[in-house]
């Protein structure tokens, strides 16, 4: 695939582009400025955006005065139409891996990589980074030993809660622990997969 920077001047948006992404733009220019430009902006040959417009956005709110693009020169004007549509469209069908994605970005937290940059927000990140977390924190101390309380645990996941007694809960992580490892986001990751998160 050719990729060529180009004056962002001779670049024109698609008057008729479908996709209302404005709030993205501002993301995506944090993205660039952190990463690069990664991405090419795909035009035709008359360096029409076929895919790319929040890209090419994001780039004239950075100030660039050059982008990368590619032409699709091999593509036939219908081929070009459904493009338009089909790379902003596949994207929506993609879901999230909840239990891997809590994985990542608690190994970015750990890192102290700032984690706006991701694209998601405050709330967002938040639901993210809790969705077992509180239902683990009796099976782990900061030493890594279990504490042993009188209390049994209350579970609580959505709209549900039930009480576990307390060895039989400790029992059941000591034996997840025994089984992913003993860091708590392997195991945070593994009873993700188990409930289906």
């Amino acid at each position: 695939m050719k990729v060529e920077l180009v004056p962002i001047k001779e670049v024109i948006p698609y008057a008729r582009n479908p996709r209302i992404n404005t709030h993205a733009v501002e993301k995506v220019a944090a993205s660039i400025k952190e990463f690069g430009f990664r991405q090419p902006i795909v035009t035709d040959a008359e360096k029409v955006i076929v895919a790319g417009h929040v890209r090419f956005e994001a780039a004239k709110q950075l100030g660039l005065k050059k982008v990368p693009i590619h032409i699709a020169t091999e593509l036939t004007p219908e081929q070009i139409k459904a493009y338009r549509i089909t790379d902003n469209r596949v994207g929506e069908e993609s879901e999230w891996d909840k239990a891997l994605l809590q994985l990542e970005i608690t190994e970015l937290d750990d890192a102290e990589f700032d984690a706006e940059l991701l694209g998601f927000n405050a709330e967002e990140l938040k639901e993210i980074k809790s969705s077992v977390d509180d239902l683990l924190d009796d099976g782990f101390s900061e030493d890594g030993e279990n504490e042993i309380e009188e209390a049994d645990t209350t579970a609580r996941i959505a709209s549900y809660s039930f009480t576990i007694e307390r060895e039989q809960y400790l029992d059941w992580i000591e034996k997840l622990k025994q089984e992913v490892g003993f860091e708590k986001k392997e195991v945070i990751a593994e009873l993700q997969r188990r409930l289906g998160l």
